[in-house]
């Protein structure tokens, strides 16, 4: 009980930023038919893959943020195995970075990115040697 079941990522337009993301974590975008509702839904994993949470896109109802500006929603990590590789690429696909790379001392190297729509996302590579 009480845990991230589900995300949701706003667009000005879902089918750009779809393909971002489709690009840089090969997650599946699929559009699903709703009345009077743009949506597409993120599978991050296969089904039945530990701890993996799916999450949607759907049409921004406000304008875009700023680029900058301080996020007024939760923020997503994803568990990654090359943070400086994954960055990188995000940059290659549109992304501005947020954050550089930082140790959390004996557990891992974190960093933000912000997607083409400008909403943050951190990047997380687990490492006990991280300093």
């Amino acid at each position: 009980m009480n845990s991230v079941v589900h995300f949701e990522i706003h667009a000005a337009e879902p089918e750009k930023l779809g393909a971002f993301y489709k690009a840089l974590f090969g997650w599946e975008i699929v559009k699903y038919e709703m009345p009077g509702m743009d949506y597409w839904g993120i599978v991050t994993a296969e089904k039945g893959a530990p701890n993996a949470i799916n999450g949607g896109l759907v049409k921004r109802g406000v304008p875009t943020p700023a680029l900058g500006a301080t996020p007024s929603a939760f923020v997503c990590t994803v568990l990654v195995d090359d943070i400086d590789a994954m960055m990188k690429k995000a940059a290659e696909l549109g992304a501005v970075e947020a954050m550089a790379k930082f140790a959390i001392p004996g557990m891992a190297w974190q960093g933000y990115m912000i997607d083409p729509d400008h909403n943050i996302f951190g990047l997380h590579q687990a490492d006990a040697n991280a300093k």
